[in-house]
């Protein structure tokens, strides 16, 4: 179980997807944006090392506001072979200094989304411990999936890794009102839109060749 600590962070994980987010293909302004935190979700690690947070960003830079799905593992140290993925480091006011990944690359958060896909994992509340998050859902009714070592590939819509079964796991950067077509499972989630409506959408799902 993820213990959510209420302390400081410097910098923030807002202004370190400040700087991160205009360098991804996926990221649609032209400049610099601004971030508010809108909603999201965690996965506990059940090995207790790794943070795990699905955190939904809304950029107001722009004509109209645009919301970014990024995943985010927090750990105590680097992990080996991901500095490609390291979105930045903060000092934590309890844990201390942590390491921020962009999660596709963390096999922990591969491991534990791939569980949720399937029903193995509960979907948490991103900022209050020990409570789920029932508006989040979930579907797939096909053989078991695993992650193993594979390219990420980033595009213009979004994140996609090839799993060992030949299986596609694609994150929505921008997240999707319904899934793509041919689809075989999805992950969905819901965020506060600027505006105060509540918006559900697609965060992540799964295909076959």
């Amino acid at each position: 179980m993820a213990i959510i600590h209420n302390t400081t962070l410097k910098p923030t994980k807002l202004e370190l997807l400040t700087t991160w987010l205009p360098t991804r293909p996926w990221y649609l302004g032209d400049g610099t944006p601004e971030l508010a935190k809108a909603g999201g979700f965690r996965l506990d690690d059940p090995e207790g090392e790794v943070g795990i947070e699905f955190m939904v960003a809304v950029d107001s830079s722009g004509p109209e506001p645009v919301a970014y799905l990024a995943p985010l593992t927090y750990r105590a140290a680097p992990l080996p072979g991901a500095d490609h993925a390291l979105v930045g480091t903060m000092e934590h006011g309890v844990l201390g200094p942590r390491w921020a990944y962009d999660g596709i690359h963390d096999p922990v958060l591969r491991t534990e989304l791939l569980a949720l896909f399937e029903g193995r994992a509960q979907a948490m509340a991103q900022s209050i411990s020990d409570t789920p998050d029932h508006e989040v859902t979930h579907s797939y009714t096909g053989p078991g999936l695993a992650t193993g070592p594979a390219e990420v590939t980033d595009d213009q819509d979004g994140t996609e890794l090839p799993l060992p079964d030949g299986t596609f796991l694609r994150l929505h950067r921008r997240p999707l009102p319904t899934g793509p077509e041919g689809a075989i499972g999805h992950v969905s989630g819901a965020w506060d839109a600027p505006d105060g409506t509540r918006v559900r959408a697609v965060f992540a799902s799964l295909r076959t060749p």
